[in-house]
């Protein structure tokens, strides 16, 4: 998909639609839905910096066990040792910088990729 943050919520609806219909998962909004939201926006915006040249790729895979969603950018990739703890006073009036800790809160696991464009 394009690195533009208005493809993010028609992408995600028809996603989590897909998703429902084969029982993946349920009811209205899931922690799965907002976990992808943030992981797209964070591909395209810091990412691949918005520019439009630039992919956004999204690999899905679920089961009634599991799902496995997997989100890759064109971007440099980034160190996740070296992004700031969003919990930490100095940061709680930030309006960036909690998207992996709301990833990582949502969901069982989180994994990013050493290469650019940390899927």
């Amino acid at each position: 998909m394009p690195s533009e943050v208005a493809a993010i919520s028609p992408f995600v609806d028809k996603l989590m639609l897909l998703m429902r219909k084969c029982g993946c998962v349920s009811g209205a909004e899931s922690d799965v839905e907002i976990a992808l939201r943030e992981a797209l926006a964070n591909a395209m915006i810091h990412g691949n910096h918005e520019n439009r040249r630039k992919r956004v790729y999204v690999r899905c895979r679920c089961n009634l066990e599991e799902i496995s969603i997997a989100v890759k950018d064109e971007g440099r990739g980034f160190d996740i040792n070296k992004l700031p703890d969003p919990t930490a006073s100095e940061n709680t009036r930030s309006v960036h910088g909690r998207g992996i800790y709301l990833m990582k809160s949502l969901m069982d696991e989180v994994r990013f990729e050493e290469s650019g464009g940390n899927g």
